[in-house]
């Protein structure tokens, strides 16, 4: 029980290509190649957002900052 020789990948290489086809394999291939670059222009977004300037305060989405404290304070009335 050793590791397996070329010969092993090439047949699970040729099941593999009748099994799922070049076409879906290929689709599968450009799909993930596509994901590998979002995450990685992700990651650029992000460490650029944070090295930009730690003092400012963080953008508003909606316009409405929302104090959880003073909800509280709020509800038990």
């Amino acid at each position: 029980m050793g590791s397996f020789s070329i010969w092993h990948w090439l047949i699970v290489l040729v099941i593999v290509m009748l099994v799922f086809g070049t076409k879906k394999l290929r689709n599968v291939g450009s799909d993930l190649g596509g994901a590998v670059k979002g995450f990685k222009d992700g990651m650029k977004d992000g460490t650029a957002d944070k090295s930009a300037d730690p003092t400012q305060p963080p953008q508003q989405v909606s316009g409405h900052t929302i104090d959880v404290e003073v909800r509280k304070e709020h509800s038990k009335s």
